[in-house]
């Protein structure tokens, strides 16, 4: 990674876990919420998401954990409020393939900064919790989210809940 990229990304980083968006907020009319934990170092977050007519309206987040893990969660926090559950679920994949499967850095916006964790691949499962609890939230499914469970699939575009 060249430096000023990984100036960016630590500079990203560390304001939004010094100063983290829609946290600690569980919004009012919330109807799907998930916990997520990632035993690794102990990252703990909770989504809670307001979503009507397809849309997620609102989203807040709760939790404690590592700089990129609570980075990551105010990162998201910012870029789904608005979009609609198949714009967020796009978001996810392309999200999760460059984190995770090395994927392009296209399509995702202001997120583009959390590619940096991929030069620290211990890191990879922080930055990644709040997302597969977002989804875990879109499905509304009780269960807590964990790093450790087996890969969790990864949708396919268009194939939101």
């Amino acid at each position: 990674m060249n430096p000023p990229l990984r100036d960016l990304y630590e500079q990203v980083i560390l304001e939004h876990n010094r100063h983290p968006r829609h946290y600690p907020e569980n919004p009012p009319g919330s109807n799907r919420h998930a916990h997520g934990f990632n035993p690794l170092c102990n990252d703990e977050v909770s989504v809670h998401l307001q979503v009507e007519d397809g849309v997620v309206r609102a989203m807040g987040f709760e939790g404690a954990g590592c700089a990129v893990a609570m980075a990551s969660a105010s990162m998201m926090a910012e870029a789904v409020q608005g979009k609609t559950l198949d714009e967020v679920q796009g978001l996810f994949v392309r999200v999760h393939a460059m984190l995770a499967q090395d994927g392009p850095e296209e399509g995702v916006g202001k997120l583009k900064a959390l590619a940096g964790v991929k030069a620290f691949p211990m890191r990879v499962k922080c930055a990644t919790l709040a997302w597969h609890t977002l989804q875990a939230a879109l499905e509304n499914r009780p269960d807590t989210v964990t790093t450790e469970d087996p890969a969790p699939v990864c949708p396919q575009p268009g194939t939101g809940p």
